[in-house]
């Protein structure tokens, strides 16, 4: 009889400080934002940049990102809740988010603090592919650690026990994912011919994975995301990801490379 080991499924109880619960999806979250800011401002003063525009820069992704997530969620996944409790919901930022909404929410108000600030944000994108997946993937091990994107049911060596059948977990498949995304960025970050053009190698990966994985994403459930043609608001959002990556890591690899000069005759 084969015995498949799976990884069981657990719940983190919350932290309580008196009246208030501090959840760990919470705490995770916090720590994903902390260590890309802290990455993304270490990055710049290596790079020899003014760290003065990142170091206020955190507090204008965190909102955008947090309004991102929340429009995202409500919007894209599940708009039967802006149906059902109206246009305040609208304002809740706190119920319910979606990681890429944060994300893209985050990039796109760092990109209007910058350019606010009279500075581009192209100087800045090798930065931000440094310090984005490794700081996402310790948000979506907060997404783990209350299994809240359960997949199809399987018998795959990383699935979790879930209550009614084991499962795929997209939280901790997607912070693998960037974990081995923050892997090869650093092993490409010297590369002359992608000094730039990182983001764009970000996004190719990302997207392609992220792609990928939303296949495996529950439908059976009674909060399953929503679909439009068969595809997630995530693989949508991936797509275009990765034609963006493509686009910018293609025109990277066309630049001619300067010429090394041989031996005098």
């Amino acid at each position: 009889m084969l015995v498949v080991l799976l990884i069981p499924y657990f719940v983190v109880p919350p932290l309580h400080l008196g009246p208030v619960a501090i959840q760990p999806f919470g705490v995770l979250s916090a720590a994903g934002v902390w260590l890309a800011s802290w990455l993304l401002l270490r990055t710049a003063r290596r790079s020899a940049f003014d760290p003065e525009p990142v170091e206020k820069l955190a507090g204008w992704a965190l909102l955008g990102g947090l309004v991102g997530a929340h429009l995202v969620h409500l919007l894209f996944y599940h708009p039967e809740e802006l149906r059902e409790n109206g246009p305040l919901q609208l304002f809740k930022i706190w119920d319910g988010l979606s990681s890429t909404g944060g994300v893209l929410g985050g990039l796109v108000a760092s990109i209007a603090y910058l350019r606010h600030r009279g500075l581009r944000f192209a100087p800045y994108a090798d930065a931000f592919a440094i310090a984005l997946p490794p700081g996402w993937a310790v948000a979506r091990l907060g997404c783990f650690s209350v299994h809240d994107h359960p997949g199809t049911l399987t018998h795959f060596f990383l699935a979790v026990d879930f209550p009614g059948g084991a499962r795929h977990d997209l939280g901790l498949y997607d912070a693998l994912v960037l974990a081995a995304i923050t892997v090869v960025v650093h092993a490409l970050r010297n590369r002359a011919e992608l000094q730039g053009r990182l983001l764009g190698v970000v996004a190719v990966l990302y997207g392609t994975c992220r792609f990928l994985l939303d296949f495996l994403r529950a439908r059976d459930l009674s909060y399953a995301d929503a679909r439009y043609l068969g595809l997630t608001p995530a693989q949508y959002a991936a797509i275009a990801l990765f034609a963006w990556g493509a686009w910018v890591v293609a025109a990277a690899l066309r630049r001619p490379r300067p010429r090394v000069a041989g031996p005098p005759a």
